[in-house]
């Protein structure tokens, strides 16, 4: 059982944990895979609610991202810090991170990609726009901190169509 809620009416503490690890959960065709993230916003673009995340290239998740031009992020209310743990340090090319982690899915509502069933709060989201970074533009202090073997991140930004607390 869920239950809808706005967009932004979890804003707030959503980024708040979005700070100590949320799921990123993308699928296309019979490939499913979560990640661990740290960054994101959710904000109002486009005359639309939007939450925006980043992936490098070099995840697995980025595969099925580009893909299915679709995701969801389930924001734990609830204790998954070892489950975070194992989905921000191992790839889903290699294990399946779900099993690993002791993690269970639901289908969402109204896209294609899964939820991770008993986190707390949901957000559905199709891309609507993408830019992979510049690295000329990027301040030379977070080049050096953040990316100095060069794996820059994609920005996706996906319309929220769904939000929900299970």
């Amino acid at each position: 059982m869920s239950t809808s809620v706005a967009y932004n009416e979890y804003a707030a503490k959503t980024l708040e944990i979005l700070s100590k690890g949320a799921f990123l959960t993308a699928a296309s065709g019979n490939q499913c895979n979560t990640m661990t993230i740290g960054w994101g916003n959710i904000g109002f673009i486009w005359q639309k609610p939007i939450f925006t995340v980043m992936v490098r290239p070099s995840r697995f998740t980025f595969e099925l991202l580009e893909k299915s031009k679709e995701f969801t992020v389930s924001v734990p209310f609830t204790d998954k810090k070892q489950a975070l743990n194992i989905c921000g340090t191992k790839s889903g090319r290699d294990i399946d991170k779900f099993k690993a982690a002791g993690l269970v899915t639901n289908p969402s509502k109204k896209i294609n990609t899964p939820v991770i069933a008993d986190c707390g709060l949901h957000y559905e989201c199709k891309v609507v726009y993408q830019q992979v970074m510049i690295p000329e533009q990027l301040n030379p202090d977070y080049q050096t901190a953040y990316y100095a073997n060069g794996d820059y991140h994609t920005l996706y930004f996906g319309e929220i169509v769904a939000t929900y607390m299970d």
